[in-house]
């Protein structure tokens, strides 16, 4: 945290712009990029007489909503590879699918030889 931040209590309600500015110093994050994250349902903000604000600590809970796993020594898997392997059917490929599709619909023909 930045000297001027630790003055300011982490449950004071700061607007969106100043609040990033003070949890964010390097610049990456925004009022517009706060408000995002609001939206997506990872950071809780208040609204009064239509003026965006939060608190550090929500943005303190905000990152840690946005961690990103680590993955563990040996393991090459992610949340998604697990949840495909889980699948009873074999995973079939958009062009294949688009084949067997097209060689349905076509009457078959003897050809002439």
């Amino acid at each position: 945290m930045t000297p001027a931040s630790q003055n300011i209590a982490l449950d004071a309600p700061l607007r969106l712009s100043i609040a990033a500015k003070l949890a964010f110093p390097d610049g990456s994050m925004t009022a517009s990029g706060l408000r995002r994250e609001a939206a997506r349902g990872r950071l809780r903000i208040e609204r009064i007489a239509g003026k965006d604000f939060t608190t550090l600590d929500d943005i303190k809970r905000m990152r840690e909503l946005c961690r990103v796993p680590t993955k563990e020594a040996g393991i090459e898997s992610s949340p998604a590879d697990t949840c495909l392997s889980l699948r009873s059917e074999p995973i079939i490929s958009p062009q294949d699918a688009l084949r067997a599709r097209l060689k349905q619909s076509r009457p078959q023909t003897k050809s002439k030889r």
